[in-house]
């Protein structure tokens, strides 16, 4: 999502928020950065699968399994993915090529995480650029060099 603000200072700013596929590493972070990779949600996934194609193959013919019942395991097998894909990171960039004047470029990024938080993250730095022309210093943007 790209938005234009223009600051109180006259500067015109870009905000950027895209969704990151993968955990960026925070640089305090590096050394519990271990990770099994995918191949243990694959097997997980993999299991519950043939557990759920294993309830449904030998359930006997003249047993009426209740909806409620086939709700409940969709809502089990789609819980972890619609959680993993609605926590993702996004990566929220401020940007301004500056201008001729006095004022240098900037650029400001962050990482929060969630659809949401990213949005309101994004109108919380476009609202603070129109009235201080610049991101907060204390929200999730920081400068970089």
């Amino acid at each position: 999502m790209n938005r234009a603000v223009r600051g109180s200072d006259g500067r015109r700013w870009t905000l950027k928020t895209n969704i990151e596929w993968s955990d960026p590493l925070q640089v305090d972070e590096w050394e519990l950065d271990v990770s099994g990779g995918r191949s243990p949600g694959v097997v997980m996934g993999t299991i519950v699968f043939v557990m759920i194609a294993g309830f449904l193959v030998w359930t006997p013919t003249a047993v009426i399994v209740p909806i409620w019942v086939i709700l409940a395991l969709l809502v089990l097998i789609l819980f972890f993915p619609v959680r993993w894909l609605v926590r993702r990171p996004w990566t929220v960039i401020a940007d301004t090529p500056g201008d001729t004047d006095e004022h240098p470029p900037e650029r400001w990024v962050g990482v929060v995480r969630g659809a949401l938080t990213a949005r309101q993250e994004s109108a919380r730095v476009a609202r603070n650029i129109e009235l201080y022309a610049e991101p907060d210093m204390n929200g999730a943007l920081q400068p970089v060099e």
